[in-house]
């Protein structure tokens, strides 16, 4: 029998954004909604953290090297024009970028993004790592974002952990860092956020 606060946790988890989905797109609408990033290469940690509590809610993992995509670990995201498989949502435009990050932002939730520059090949090396993870278990996700950024060259000190904020204290503390905050004060859950954050 689940213990009433582990029962809490997980939906309070399930309502920020971490469950399971299992969207599998075909390789066509993958390949048609590739977004090419031509800039500087970079990842970004992205935490959802309670308003009232503190506590962290989910983490995804923003990669934007040969193109730009969203892991989002057992995340709540789903938009028809958004191609999904194994939890990589592609096609993350700066568009979509922002509609990701809107439509977890209410007056919940605020969103914590980290993001470093990195090299081409660490940038590679995060996006074959993404890609290659396959679909993950709900409350799962700071656990696989870490494991993920562990196994990226100069990301090795990174300890592989379940809870977000744990992740994104570790994350603060690398070099050249830039952190944002995202706050709004829409009500409703991810699903009502993404209908109204959506790009046009």
């Amino acid at each position: 029998m689940m213990k009433p606060f582990l029962a809490l946790a997980l939906s309070a988890v399930v309502l920020a954004g971490c469950a399971e989905k299992g969207k599998e797109s075909p390789a066509s609408e993958i390949n048609a909604a590739v977004y090419a990033h031509r800039g500087q290469p970079k990842l970004t940690v992205i935490t959802m953290v309670n308003n009232r509590t503190g506590a962290g809610a989910h983490t995804a993992l923003l990669v934007q090297g040969s193109q730009s995509v969203i892991f989002d670990p057992a995340g709540s995201f789903i938009h028809e024009r958004v191609p999904e498989r194994g939890d990589v949502l592609y096609g993350m435009s700066p568009g979509w970028i922002k509609s990701y990050k809107s439509s977890h932002a209410r007056s919940e939730f605020h969103v914590v993004s980290q993001e470093l520059d990195v090299s081409p090949a660490q940038a590679e090396r995060a996006l074959q790592l993404v890609q290659a993870n396959g679909p993950v278990a709900s409350a799962h996700c700071a656990h696989s974002t870490s494991a993920i950024l562990r196994q990226i060259p100069g990301f090795q000190s990174i300890q592989q952990g379940y809870y977000p904020l744990k992740l994104m204290e570790q994350v603060q503390a690398i070099p050249g860092v830039r952190t944002t905050r995202l706050y709004e004060d829409d009500e409703g859950n991810v699903l009502d956020g993404i209908k109204a954050a959506s790009p046009e």
